[in-house]
């Protein structure tokens, strides 16, 4: 793999996202029902997009989320849900929605100490530990769009098994 010929250089001005706009776009915009780019694409490692685009949304979240809370519902998985995030700036108003749709469907919810940023592996490693210990099956959310550009968001279903996705939700 080759070195991009701006590694170890300070980012540049157009390199830079307004975080306010894109937050305010994620609350604002609503994508168009029967526009393809503004669906949701629940692939192998989630759904990733852009508010600014309308492929990262409020409706967006409070869809898949509620997609999620009925799965674990269906599925019998009563035990509590990890939910984490990363620094993207759409990370934390995705988080707050799937917060409220999980509240509003009764499930317990962990999430990191003093509102942390929480690495994806360590959702994973949560819930195969507390599924160890038997009892009602915990599974987890992660907020985050990986290794994409800033301006992107990105939600991750991880079921009882720790693994990212389960094959019912790509349905959706």
């Amino acid at each position: 793999m080759a070195i991009h010929n701006r590694a170890g250089q300070p980012a540049q001005q157009s390199d830079l996202i307004n975080v306010a706009q894109l937050t305010a776009q994620y609350y604002v915009l609503k994508p168009e029902a029967g526009n393809a780019e503004h669906a949701v694409k629940f692939g192998t490692s989630g759904h990733r997009g852009s508010a600014g685009r309308h492929s990262f949304n409020e409706p967006h979240i409070l869809a898949i989320a509620q997609a999620i809370a009925e799965e674990r519902a269906k599925n019998g998985i009563t035990g509590p849900c990890y939910v984490g995030k990363d620094t993207h700036a759409l990370s934390e108003p995705a988080f707050i929605s799937v917060l409220e749709v999980l509240a509003a469907n009764g499930v317990d919810v962990i999430v990191q100490e003093n509102n942390g940023f929480t690495p994806t592996p360590a959702v994973s490693n949560a819930i195969l530990v507390h599924n160890k210990k038997g009892g009602p099956l915990a599974d987890g959310i992660v907020i985050t769009p990986s290794h994409n550009p800033p301006e992107d968001g990105g939600i991750k279903y991880n079921p009882p098994n720790g693994a990212r996705r389960i094959p019912t939700l790509l349905k959706w």
